[in-house]
């Protein structure tokens, strides 16, 4: 076969045929494929955009924000566990005949606005949110194909609120757009159906849960999947690790997403993205695997509560420590917060939020992209923790309580007397400090009035050159 030439030009076409058919150069993305098994899964390497943020917001709103009062398991204890508490509310503010179905419709979202909610969070100093899409209740938050009437577009607020959200995230803030999903339904007949056959049957997994994940994935492409509520099933039951799989090697966030690990009954704690372990998790010491400590504004309830006093909530000074604390051993913060059943982030909640994003834009250079040092803590001086970044060969002394006198003791920094410096964040100049005979250094604070302080609860000093 002759190679055809191109009109007005020499060369022939063999060459730039041939450039055709060299490989293209693709947008980059793992290489890796993921086998549906546990060890192939595990050895997924942690996106690195979640270690380096740090914090994030929990949103827990759903149904369970009209009843507002106890818990947001308030549909078990009421009707499962029929505790005393529950079922006196309930006859003393209902009619007999009420359901729980029959708090759907006042549901209502009315003051809920997605731009308001994404610039408080943007204040927060968080780095990503994650929102109940559906909790153990069963109720959908957008327009769900698999959850007939009983989800937010169909009844209640009549919008698809996981979309409002994720768009003003996303054009309105740089953070990441997170979904936690509950893989079981309380009350949900066919899982009651496939737990009486003790999960030899798959019925809800199948027709509700499998398909549900891939919708909400495929439909927002959340960069946080963080499932829950597994109802005492395996995961093989669940067909978690085909589902991760699937989530990793095909699905539109297979390089971004982040999962944690309560993918059935056994894995948490041992399987999955970043490990969660047990609910308000923070071990106080350096775990060998990237971790996150999900816990509550309210001491006592992950969704909103009527009956909350000013005291159930914990205090700015305890959530910084928190993060802190946190951060210094290698996990996440998220912390959560639960809106009104019309949409209102109420007052203590915004304000503790706003107060932590006054904190980190003073101190955020000793928590973001931050790494774990070799002590996490000061042994001598209490409430004194540790991070560093060896880049910067900077280590950061986080101390929770200003000295009465004046002077800050620390125990685990060995200083270089030529070039070891130490600044407190937020004040700039450095500071006087005297190496003691072994290890250690004294570091004389500023003398700061109230209104000079960098900042509130807790403050950062930068140290250069020390061991």
């Amino acid at each position: 076969m002759l190679v055809p030439v191109l009109p007005g030009l020499a060369l022939p076409l063999l060459p730039v045929l041939l450039l055709l058919l060299l490989p293209t150069q693709c947008p980059a993305r793992s290489a890796a494929r993921f086998d549906p098994t546990w060890e192939s899964l595990d050895a997924r390497q942690l996106p690195a955009w979640f270690d380096q943020a740090k914090f994030g917001i929990f949103i827990h709103w759903g149904v369970f924000s009209v009843p507002s009062f106890g818990s947001e398991w308030f549909w078990w204890y009421w009707q499962k566990e029929k505790i005393p508490k529950f079922v006196d509310f309930m006859k003393n503010n209902y009619p007999p005949d009420f359901k729980y179905e029959d708090f759907a419709p006042l549901f209502t979202a009315k003051f809920f606005d997605a731009n308001q909610w994404a610039d408080i969070f943007q204040a927060s100093g968080a780095k990503y949110i994650v929102l109940t899409s559906k909790h153990h209740e069963g109720f959908a938050l957008w327009g769900s194909e698999h959850s007939w009437n009983w989800n937010a577009v169909d009844e209640g607020p009549k919008r698809d609120v996981v979309k409002e959200l994720e768009v003003a995230i996303r054009h309105r803030t740089g953070l990441r757009f997170g979904l936690y999903y509950s893989l079981f339904e309380w009350f949900h007949p066919l899982f009651l159906d496939d737990e009486s056959s003790s999960f030899q049957k798959r019925q809800f997994p199948v027709s509700k849960t499998l398909p549900e994940l891939r919708e909400l994935v495929n439909t927002y492409q959340p960069e946080v999947l963080w499932v829950d509520g597994d109802g005492g099933a395996p995961d093989g039951y669940w067909n978690s690790t085909g589902f991760l799989a699937w989530l990793y090697n095909e699905s539109p966030v297979r390089d971004t997403v982040v999962t944690n690990d309560r993918w059935g009954a056994g894995s948490i704690c041992k399987h999955g993205g970043y490990y969660t372990c047990s609910d308000r998790y923070n071990p106080g010491h350096l775990l060998p695997h990237k971790w996150e400590n999900c816990m509550t504004i309210d001491r006592f309830s992950w969704g909103y509560r009527r009956d909350a006093g000013i005291c159930d909530y914990l205090t700015i000074e305890e959530l910084v420590k928190q993060l802190v604390e946190t951060v210094s051993c290698g996990g996440n913060l998220l912390m959560n917060i639960g809106p009104t059943q019309d949409g209102i982030i109420s007052p203590i909640f915004e304000e503790r939020l706003r107060q932590m994003g006054r904190w980190l834009k003073v101190n955020g250079e000793a928590i973001y992209e931050a790494s774990t040092w070799r002590s996490q803590n000061d042994t001598v001086t209490p409430d004194v923790w540790y991070t560093c970044k060896p880049k910067e060969k900077l280590v950061y002394a986080v101390f929770l309580q200003w000295p009465t006198s004046g002077e800050l003791f620390l125990s685990e920094p060995k200083a270089t007397p030529a070039s070891t410096e130490v600044k407190l964040l937020g004040h700039g100049q450095p500071l006087k400090w005297t190496a003691l005979e072994k290890n250690g250094i004294v570091v004389e604070l500023p003398h700061l009035t109230v209104h000079q302080m960098p900042c509130e609860w807790g403050w950062a000093l930068a140290l250069t050159e020390v061991t």
